[in-house]
């Protein structure tokens, strides 16, 4: 297990009726802004519940946040933010609005101009480079990204999706409420699930450095989506699959089972781009790459494929190459079952689509991908023609 430093510090109000309980979280002399996206939040009443549980304290509100949240729209709240004189965020929504929002915290102080955060990769934003940031709180109402309990997002500028980072971010606290889920469209539930899984599965499907615990909590983060996935769909308004959804999406990024392994984040980067470039969902990019990903990747992953194929599959029949092919088969079934096509050619592209992609990949850098740097340009070529 290679050494870490882990530490993260946003509480976590889950259940029922959660929603009053950040009154105690909020300071008293708070001026407010809620962020939120096209407006359900607003339609079926959340927004307004959080604005009954912040009692007296000023409160305005900004809407719009797109999916995929857009820099352009981000910098239009900083400008509110700034005339306002607003001292802290409430985020009610999705991955989106909250990767957005922490946009926000960011940008709001940052001296120069808010491009400068934008870095297509991984690199912490430090407090040498923003001498202030926001306070945060969220209400969850997608689960998918883990953002309510990182310091993660993902904003779209042009042509790219950037990761941005900073330990400053991290929300305060979030609302995780079930409830609140019950309403989304199938289509976005299923989304969620592809995106959680495959967050566990970036942590874990690399290489054995015997950390157990970390393999072990996957693993059951895995099985769990595996046996709610379905369900969650079909059955929109069962809560304990939708509470056990919803804390197994948060549970997938905030921290714990990265913590002293290697990580791989290709698909990823791979998907964020058909994202950029066609429109397609991210959920529905990470389903279409990952199994061609883990096929192509099969040799650099196969210990761990075995595990994965063992453990979270049950598979014990066959070559080990054939559990491997199975695990991987597997997978895509799984993806599939949630309705979620994981071909790119079922999206109406043709295959100039790979060219774009790999040319897009080279344009931002991205040319040594995956745990060990493996997956080039031309790789990560062969990974998308698999995926056509």
């Amino acid at each position: 297990m290679f050494n870490f430093v882990f530490h993260n510090p946003t509480t976590i109000l889950f259940g029922k009726d959660q929603i009053k309980k950040i009154n105690q979280l909020v300071p008293a002399d708070a001026k407010v802004l809620i962020t939120y996206g096209g407006g359900s939040a607003k339609r079926n009443g959340v927004v307004d519940r959080v604005k009954a549980a912040l009692g007296n304290r000023e409160v305005l509100e900004f809407g719009g946040i797109e999916p995929n949240p857009h820099y352009e729209t981000l910098m239009k709240a900083v400008e509110v933010i700034r005339a306002e004189g607003i001292t802290f965020l409430m985020a009610v929504g999705g991955g989106s609005v909250i990767d957005g929002t922490k946009f926000i915290s960011l940008a709001t102080y940052y001296p120069k101009d808010a491009t400068d955060l934008l870095y297509y990769g991984f690199r912490d934003i430090t407090p040498d480079v923003v001498p202030q940031v926001i306070p945060i709180g969220t209400v969850l109402t997608l689960p998918a990204t883990g953002s309510e309990m990182n310091n993660g997002g993902v904003i779209s500028y042009g042509k790219g999706k950037f990761p941005v980072k900073s330990e400053r971010v991290y929300p305060q606290f979030s609302v995780l409420e079930p409830e609140i889920t019950f309403t989304l469209p199938p289509t976005q539930v299923a989304n969620g699930i592809a995106d959680a899984f495959v967050h566990t599965m970036e942590q874990y499907l690399t290489f054995p450095v015997d950390a157990r615990v970390q393999d072990r909590m996957a693993e059951g983060i895995l099985q769990t989506l595996i046996e709610v996935g379905k369900i969650n769909v079909e059955q929109p308004d069962n809560y304990d699959a939708r509470a056990n959804m919803v804390w197994a999406a948060t549970m997938a990024l905030n921290g714990l089972i990265g913590v002293g392994v290697p990580q791989d984040w290709a698909t990823h980067m791979i998907g964020h781009e058909l994202t950029a470039l066609y429109g397609i969902d991210h959920g529905k990019t990470l389903a279409i790459i990952y199994p061609a990903l883990l096929d192509v990747m099969k040799k650099q992953k196969f210990a761990k494929l075995l595990q994965y194929a063992a453990r979270v599959w049950n598979i014990s029949e066959g070559t080990d190459e054939e559990k491997a092919d199975a695990a991987i088969a597997k997978t895509r079934e799984f993806f599939e079952s949630l309705g979620i096509k994981t071909r790119i050619s079922e999206y109406g592209l043709n295959k100039t689509a790979v060219d774009e992609v790999v040319t897009q990949l080279e344009a931002h850098g991205m040319v040594k991908l995956s745990e060990t740097g493996a997956i080039t340009p031309d790789v990560a070529r062969v990974i998308l023609e698999k995926a056509y």
